[in-house]
């Protein structure tokens, strides 16, 4: 079958390939053909090494398909069933699963690092980002890792949902837990900036400022619920309109920098919630001094996952834009073919796209 393989950190192209075979299905597991999957700003950061990977490996880790097999084991799915992949299965044993955290499991994601699913060249073992890997046609998964999705979702639509729809949205209504009549402010108009700008207008918020310096952003923006939009330097201006120079009640960071981070906390009002959502590097420290992290009385909230349980979320998302209250279709800039994923990465490089979606015949 064929899939994109990233050799070594910092590679210009991956190798597209037809050579890949699939380990065993063990009695847990789930083999999954993939219909769709998003180009998302993660796997740039695994090109990168912003996030560390055992290599070499497929990417992808926002994706939909059909079930092809299970094992013994598997009651949930049975062959047939159209499912959205979790990149962060939950145990469902663990001190973070048992306490109300499934999204902070570990476990699967440890596995990813040791088990290789894939085989390339006969004989050679390559793994799945973050136990996925679905820029590959077919993978196989945990049985927590493939949740059932109503076949009427679209499967490209199912796919953002797999990550970045509840990154963002989750971030808003899980993590932050957004009031309505809330005053919130956004940095980071990509995809899952524009999530979060979802998660805010569904949970009621009347004031939702989308901070991005690309202009061209601003449009899109507005269109999925963003009431303002501005550029970083015109944000104190902003403050100073919207919110009488108090700062809005939430501050959201949706680009895996300390700048934005900085920005977030300049954007938030003396008592608010900062949340985090983006994926940063490992040496990126953020300049807050013991002073303001005290005396500002403002709250650091990481948002991982956009705090979900996605046995629960997965489907609650789903009926969200079955009742046409999350725009997913606007948020999709292209379709492409596997083949032109070196591409889609370049152009996610640039900053100007939002979503494009690799979609399997």
């Amino acid at each position: 079958m064929r899939g994109a393989l990233l050799h070594a950190v910092g590679d210009d192209k991956l190798d597209i390939r037809d050579d890949f075979t699939l380990a065993p299905v063990g009695p847990s597991d789930v083999r999954v053909k993939i219909k769709a999957t998003g180009v998302c700003h993660s796997d740039l950061s695994v090109l990168t090494g912003v996030l560390p990977m055992p290599l070499p490996v497929v990417l992808g880790h926002e994706g939909a398909g059909e079930v092809l097999e299970v094992g013994d084991h598997v009651t949930s799915v049975q062959p047939g069933d159209h499912v959205i992949i979790s990149w962060t299965p939950a145990c469902g044993e663990c001190a973070n699963c048992v306490g109300g955290q499934p999204y902070l499991c570990g476990t699967y994601v440890m596995k990813s690092f040791t088990e290789a699913r894939f085989v390339y060249g006969g004989h050679t073992p390559a793994f799945g980002m973050a136990g996925c890997g679905t820029w590959a046609e077919e993978i196989i998964v945990p049985w927590q890792g493939a949740i059932k999705v109503d076949p009427e979702v679209p499967y490209e639509a199912a796919a953002l949902i797999g990550c970045g729809i509840t990154t963002g949205v989750g971030a808003a209504i899980n993590t932050a837990k957004v009031r309505p009549g809330t005053t919130v402010a956004v940095v980071g108009c990509g995809g899952v900036g524009l999530s979060v700008i979802q998660g805010a207008r569904v949970s009621g918020a009347t004031t939702i400022l989308a901070i991005d310096p690309l202009e061209s952003k601003h449009e899109l923006a507005k269109k999925v619920g963003a009431t303002h939009a501005c550029t970083p330097d015109q944000l104190m201006d902003a403050i100073g309109t919207l919110t009488g120079g108090q700062g809005f009640d939430y501050g959201f960071e949706v680009v895996g920098k300390s700048a934005a981070i900085i920005t977030a906390w300049q954007a938030t009002r003396r008592g608010g919630d900062v949340i985090v959502v983006g994926a940063g590097a490992m040496d990126d420290q953020v300049p807050l001094t013991a002073f303001q992290l005290l005396f500002e009385g403002k709250n650091i909230l990481s948002s991982l996952y956009g705090g979900a349980d996605v046995q629960r979320d997965f489907p609650f998302f789903a009926n969200l834009y079955k009742a046409g209250k999350l725009d997913l279709e606007s948020m999709i800039s292209s379709r492409i073919r596997l083949a032109d994923v070196n591409d889609a990465v370049a152009a996610l490089r640039s900053g100007e796209v939002l979503r494009q979606i690799i979609v399997f015949d």
